[in-house]
């Protein structure tokens, strides 16, 4: 963590892109959950940037009644918005994109420091999931999965979790289906806020952890070669 917190204090942003070119994947939810949780956990400030036109991101964060996380408008371009963040100081920005244009989602890779790849445990999702996958190698971005919307004790999720394993590394962490992630988007909340104690909010917390432990594992990297070079 100290890697993690040192590139913090010296304007390092980390920026983790959730991809999926398949639709219904989880992304919006998986974005702004993460986004609120990393706040509240001291990776902050934390911003969020919408790239998909559908705007759900944009649609949760205006009817959310808290100042956290930060907006940034990507409407002028990707590059001004990372620009954006980078001079508002930002700890961690959030980009969550459109699940059917390509050219938008390798762009946004291209910036990120992970891509997270919420996948949910069907055969379609699974068949889709591989031109994700390219475009995250094609630009050599650290990447996991993340089994989404997961059905309890079904077996068709631990099988989803197996076959996604031969493509990279899958978060230890599922993320089930439960009705309180549709509840809490509608308000702008999160799970964890709406109900800090329950099943939820316990994947969400555990999921940041295991994604800050992945940045921090980078974060150690990139502050090693900088001591090397001085």
């Amino acid at each position: 963590m100290r890697g993690y917190v040192a590139l913090c204090l010296h304007g390092y942003m980390h920026v983790i892109a959730l991809a999926s070119r398949k639709g219904g994947a989880g992304k919006t939810t998986l974005a702004s959950h993460l986004a609120v949780e990393a706040e509240v956990a001291g990776a902050g400030p934390v911003a969020v940037a919408d790239t998909d036109p559908q705007g759900g991101l944009a649609g949760w964060w205006n009817a959310r009644p808290a100042d956290t996380p930060r907006w940034i408008d990507p409407a002028h371009g990707l590059s001004a918005a990372v620009a954006a963040a980078r001079g508002a100081r930002v700890g961690l920005l959030v980009i969550d994109t459109p699940p059917s244009i390509a050219e938008t989602i390798a762009g946004v890779i291209e910036v990120a420091d992970l891509v997270v790849i919420p996948v949910r445990p069907s055969p379609n999702d699974l068949r889709a999931v591989g031109g994700t996958i390219e475009l995250a190698r094609r630009a050599r971005k650290r990447m996991v999965f993340v089994v989404s919307q997961a059905t309890q004790r079904a077996r068709i999720t631990a099988e989803a979790a197996i076959a996604l394993s031969q493509h990279g590394t899958v978060a230890p962490v599922m993320i089930h289906h439960r009705v309180d992630f549709a509840s809490s988007m509608t308000g702008g909340a999160t799970v964890v806020e709406l109900d800090p104690e329950g099943r939820g909010a316990g994947e969400i917390r555990a999921l940041w952890a295991y994604l800050r432990n992945l940045l921090t594992e980078d974060a150690d990297n990139v502050a090693n070669a900088a001591r090397a070079a001085e």
